[in-house]
């Protein structure tokens, strides 16, 4: 196959997805695919062996036969990208449009999760006009969390601009710090419980989930530095829970894939307290790089990495002509 291979953006997460993307590229290249690969230059360029990449609906992206868009974050994991590959007519690995968008926005996704009764820590969701309206109001509203409390800008990853709150007084400038990043932020409530990750892979159709594994980190929490630097965390195969919770924990994985309308990958990022399973989040394009969890998940539960992304660019030409055989 001939495949196209997106990395970098205009998102915090630019450094982050180009080591992604080479990881990619090498894998798909050593079972002997062609590989493009394209640069997404901080100010939205798209540039490919130093040219400007042109771009025109319908005519697919450099006679590609799947893109590989590993891109993280607003601009790139929210619908945006998809939404210009689906004019492109070419199809591309993961979600589409609508499902990589909520997924990317925290607090939309843990509305619609509260409605589907899935699990998980109390939070509040906060937008910029009312923090700069009612300061003193919604800092009320959050003493019901307790603490500590996480504050997270609501659509980027990575743990970028999270801020973990021990005492009250720091809660505000936490919240500054957030909405630099973000017109939306979250605040969630502490779970003391195990964390664990599971992922996922599959189709709208039919969805496997890997054997989970839990973050075992020295740091306080699992901040930038644990996940991405070497020796920041331990991925431990299987998690320390019980048989029940495992079970319930990949059940609710697949579930939530399907519930969301998700495509070809994802990753749940779980909580779990004694035999409760709180399910945090779905990153529908999760980190690739070489200490990145997902990949390690598969590899643990028997797949590995190369052919791994090599059967996410086969789910992703299946789901295109699957979604093409529609008349919309």
């Amino acid at each position: 196959m001939r495949i196209a291979v997106l990395a970098g953006g205009r998102s915090s997460e630019h450094e982050i997805s180009l080591t992604g993307g080479g990881a990619v590229a090498a894998g798909l290249r050593a079972v002997g695919h062609e590989v493009l690969e394209v640069t997404l230059l901080r100010d939205g360029t798209w540039v490919h062996d130093g040219a400007e990449v042109a771009l025109q609906a319908g005519r697919g992206l450099l006679g590609a036969d799947v893109v590989f868009g590993v891109l993280h974050g607003p601009f790139g994991e929210d619908g945006t990208v998809q939404g210009l590959l689906e004019l492109l007519d070419v199809p591309y690995v993961g979600s589409g449009v609508l499902a990589s968008a909520v997924c990317l926005d925290k607090v939309v996704a843990k509305e619609l999760m509260a409605r589907a009764g899935i699990a998980q820590v109390a939070y509040v969701g906060i937008r910029a006009p009312r923090w700069e309206q009612e300061r003193e109001a919604v800092l009320a509203e959050l003493t019901g969390l307790g603490l500590p409390v996480f504050v997270k800008p609501a659509r980027l990853g990575s743990s970028v601009g999270i801020a973990k709150v021990v005492a009250a007084d720091a809660l505000g400038a936490a919240l500054d710090a957030a909405f630099v990043h973000d017109p939306c932020v979250i605040v969630e409530a502490m779970s003391a419980g195990t964390e664990v990750e599971c992922s996922v892979l599959g189709s709208a159709r039919s969805a496997e989930a890997s054997e989970p594994g839990e973050i075992v980190i020295e740091a306080d929490w699992y901040d930038f530095a644990a996940k991405y630097e070497p020796g920041g965390m331990r991925l431990k195969v299987p998690a320390g829970i019980s048989a029940g919770a495992r079970e319930d924990l990949r059940a609710t994985a697949v579930a939530a894939f399907a519930h969301f309308g998700c495509s070809g990958l994802a990753r749940a990022d779980f909580f779990v307290e004694g035999e409760r399973v709180l399910l945090n989040e779905l990153n529908t394009m999760p980190g690739f790089t070489p200490t990145s969890v997902y990949a390690k998940l598969w590899e643990a539960s028997g797949l590995g990495y190369a052919e791994l992304v090599e059967r996410l660019c086969r789910l992703a030409i299946e789901r295109h002509a699957d979604e093409r055989s529609y008349r919309f």
